[in-house]
């Protein structure tokens, strides 16, 4: 964690880089509700699941505001009957139902599958399911990873069934968070054949592969992996993250692997905090041809989607990106993760 709480500038710090970047910044007025400076962006990175942001009003803003695409992580319920191809047709229905009594044309909508985002130990037969229906992202273990338990805990109801939902756990010692948690790798440090099975079906369907909340040892083990068959569609998400906390030198190593670095406005919000200008550099290290930007947002706590797409945007174009590299970042690497 102190690597990460490093990346949280302090304040009178931020303030000498940040002050520059905000009077300079002049993309033009803004009227609310109106979202601009999102033209073409594509978040690869959305929760709109139960409790979060509307599927369908988030689709039609982004179309209002000229993004070309969102691809769902979560989508409706992923508890129980966890269907989210399912959910996405009735979203792009009702997304078409409205283009064409708006005449704006609609955003393309996509959707991920998570292998263990029902609770349930991962299945190839479900996962093969899904890949079939035309899912364009698969998760590796995220919320329930035994990385995630170690780092921040997790919801004792997803451990002990008949527990307050409402509780949740202090950080488990990694004995305990790996009793629950998922892990990736065996005994011998490679992937568990069914970890290897579910990235060659992903490689085989020509679809995303987003590594969740994997850690150190599993990163290099799928990057690996993924070199030894010639899979080329691998994802890091929000690299800045607790869970994730790689170094720039880490992130080349990444980027040198074909694997892109998303990074997200969850790792910049106050949640979080780590400093945007930690990230603007961090991509001048890696490489604009290696990196996209998304949301990671739903959560009440967060912007909606489309603001974070215009704040993480905003804060990058403030920092120096040009408008080309912006579109590098936030329109062509993300279009070649949901191919």
């Amino acid at each position: 964690m102190s690597e990460t709480a490093e990346k949280a500038t302090p304040t009178n710090v931020r303030a000498i880089t940040s002050y520059p970047a905000r009077r300079n910044y002049r993309p033009g007025v803004v009227f609310p509700p109106e979202v601009p400076d999102v033209t073409d962006s594509i978040d690869i990175h959305c929760h709109a699941h139960e409790g979060q942001q509307d599927a369908l009003s988030l689709s039609i803003l982004a179309s209002e505001s000229h993004m070309k695409g969102i691809l769902f992580k979560t989508l409706g319920p992923i508890a129980g009957d966890y269907q989210p191809m399912a959910e996405l047709r009735t979203v792009r229905n009702k997304l078409e139902e409205w283009s064409a009594s708006s005449g704006i044309s609609p955003i393309d909508v996509w959707v991920g599958y998570g292998v263990t985002m029902d609770n349930r130990p991962p299945s190839l037969e479900r996962l093969d399911a899904q890949l079939k229906e035309g899912v364009r992202g698969v998760w590796l273990p995220v919320f329930n990873h035994a990385n995630t338990y170690n780092k921040v805990g997790g919801k004792t109801i997803w451990m002990h069934p008949g527990a307050d939902p409402k509780a949740h756990t202090d950080p488990l010692p990694w004995a305990e968070a790996a009793k629950y948690g998922h892990y990736m790798l065996g005994e011998n440090g490679k992937l568990k054949p069914l970890y290897s099975d579910i990235v060659r079906a992903v490689a085989d369907h020509g679809v995303a592969l987003f590594f969740g909340h994997a850690t150190h040892p599993e990163i290099w083990a799928l990057a690996e992996f993924i070199d030894k068959i010639g899979f080329r569609r691998a994802v890091i998400d929000h690299p800045f993250s607790p869970f994730i906390d790689l170094s720039i030198e880490d992130m080349k190593r990444a980027a040198a692997a074909g694997i892109t670095l998303n990074f997200t406005y969850d790792e910049i919000s106050p949640l979080l905090g780590v400093d945007p200008k930690v990230i603007y550099d961090a991509i001048r290290e890696v490489g604009v041809e290696h990196v996209t930007l998304s949301s990671d947002a739903g959560e009440p706590l967060f912007p909606h989607s489309v603001e974070c797409m215009r704040l993480i945007r905003g804060y990058m174009e403030a920092y120096g990106m040009s408008k080309e590299e912006l579109k590098t970042i936030c329109c062509t690497n993300p279009l070649r993760v949901v191919n």
